[in-house]
């Protein structure tokens, strides 16, 4: 599996970063948001998490019986990715398909703008391109982990491809640093929560996976290709 890394914070110059969150107190354009709470995101803005971590989550009011008068049920939703700190992200709207955005964590801190306000900050304009260029890529991979046949490997596959994204080292690999449900996890590789516990099990007894501190999710150091 190859991997491609995404722009770094730390290679971002401080001062335009600093500039833009102070033009972001200036504007009113930046708000903190508790755990689990929904961001009032919309489509036509750029979002940028300064802090934490946006969960990202999708749903779609379709119906393949084709009988409009059957009362119609709330779309479940499915868990899309996450969005970390320095990176940005945006609403799609085309019916009948939905995007949401969520606080993954305590205390997420999201900037937003207008694309034209990019205009003040050229080479940051370029960074964002290329951190949604980034994500494509990202998105890709998951299209192809979505494709297994068996339901153990879309799991698998699904873990890796966040754990290497996101992951933070530990002891013996890396980790997921924000937890994850069952349920959720069965949304992403369209499963259910009893399935996913059922094989979260077996990789366990494999040792592909393990869990430290908080239930929080594990890869062994010779599961990971490229960091």
């Amino acid at each position: 599996m190859y991997s491609v890394s995404p722009p770094s914070e730390a290679s971002r110059p401080f001062l335009t970063w600093q500039r833009i969150l102070d033009w972001s107190q200036e504007h009113y354009r930046c708000r903190v948001f508790s755990k689990d709470e929904k961001i009032p995101a919309r489509p036509g803005l750029l979002y940028l998490v300064q802090k934490g971590s946006v969960r990202l989550v999708g749903s779609a009011q379709v119906s393949a019986t084709g009988n409009s008068r059957l009362p119609r049920i709330s779309p479940e939703e499915a868990f899309l990715g996450f969005v970390g700190a320095g990176q940005p992200f945006e609403i799609v709207a085309q019916s009948p398909f939905t995007l949401q955005s969520y606080a993954h964590v305590d205390q997420t801190s999201v900037v937003w703008m207008y694309w034209h306000d990019l205009d003040n900050w050229p080479h940051f304009r370029r960074e964002v391109l290329d951190a949604f260029r980034y994500q494509h890529q990202r998105k890709l991979l998951w299209l192809s982990t979505l494709g297994q046949r068996r339901t153990i490997d879309r799991l698998l596959g699904f873990l890796t491809l966040l754990i290497e994204e996101f992951g933070e080292p530990c002891e013996n690999g890396y980790f997921l640093p924000w937890s994850l449900t069952h349920a959720q996890i069965g949304s992403a590789i369209g499963s259910t929560r009893v399935t996913v516990t059922r094989l979260m099990g077996k990789l366990r007894q494999k040792g592909l996976i393990y869990t430290q501190g908080d239930n929080l999710l594990c890869l062994p150091a010779e599961s990971i290709a490229h960091r």
